[in-house]
């Protein structure tokens, strides 16, 4: 591979090609770390090595993985791979709830489980890049958020048996982020959606207009960069003062309150 520097620090980013991931790793090449992304479609910084996989396969994931730190090994692990579907939970079909899982969850567990024997040699970093759909549920795109709470979950638990081997674990959770993400969604059609669909397209449309009009990725991206030179990285990093804000305050106010105010933020 040819964008690999001798002596410095190695970074593997699965999902690096569009978005957030995107952007992390142009903040890691300007900074002099051998990136390596791990995606169906390569990134475009010409300084990363790019590696053809699908996320959604677990032995591409492993393979994918193994072959950059056995030769390198690894310092920094990020996961920024993810997908995201507007369904209704009476009607949504196995294969579709089942890949979405397959890509925001089970692919970042493969990842982790790969690089840990790697990393307990000197220590490393795992960030998870989770979301606030994670902790507050977005209407009519529940796997999604079922999905990122599994994933802040395991950062938890990954941090806490891993810590003792001086590797450190940090779920960052985003809000809504102005990327292409947001026309990549797949959406149940009227026809897939039963009754469901007025309601459905407008949490949609209201989910739409709160990415576009959120965070930049280059926002979200220095956050987490902020992270990674953390001495002391936190646990979970929320995204942003008012993300911040809306979180603490779903985690204060009754539980009522806080379904009702999601509601009307997703027009039903």
């Amino acid at each position: 591979m040819s964008n690999v520097a001798d002596g410095a620090r190695t970074a593997i980013v699965v999902g690096g090609s569009s978005g957030i991931g995107c952007e992390t790793v142009f903040r890691l090449t300007e900074s002099g770390w051998n990136v390596f992304n791990i995606s169906r479609t390569p990134c475009i910084n010409i300084k990363v090595n790019n590696i053809c996989a699908d996320v959604s396969e677990g032995e591409d994931v492993y393979k994918s993985i193994k072959i950059v730190a056995e030769k390198y090994g690894a310092d920094l692990l990020i996961y920024s791979a993810g997908c995201s579907m507007a369904a209704p939970i009476e009607h949504v079909r196995e294969s579709d709830f089942r890949y979405l899982f397959e890509v925001n969850f089970f692919g970042a567990l493969k990842a982790v489980q790969t690089v840990i024997p790697y990393m307990k040699r000197k220590g490393g970093r795992i960030i998870l890049v989770g979301s606030l759909g994670g902790d507050i549920p977005i209407i009519f795109d529940s796997f999604y958020s079922a999905s990122k709470a599994a994933l802040e979950m395991l950062a938890r638990g990954a941090n806490q048996e891993l810590k003792g081997y001086g590797i450190k674990v940090t779920a960052i959770l985003p809000g809504g982020t102005a990327t292409g993400f947001t026309f990549k969604r797949k959406i149940y059609s009227e026809d897939s959606s039963g009754g469901y669909a007025k309601n459905l397209n407008r949490a949609v449309e209201a989910l739409a207009k709160i990415e576009q009009g959120g965070m930049s990725a280059s926002a979200v991206a220095e956050d987490m960069y902020k992270v990674i030179n953390a001495d002391n990285p936190p646990l979970i990093k929320t995204c942003g003062a008012r993300n911040t804000a809306y979180r603490i305050l779903s985690r204060v106010l009754p539980e009522k309150l806080t379904l009702y105010m999601t509601e009307k933020r997703y027009g039903q």
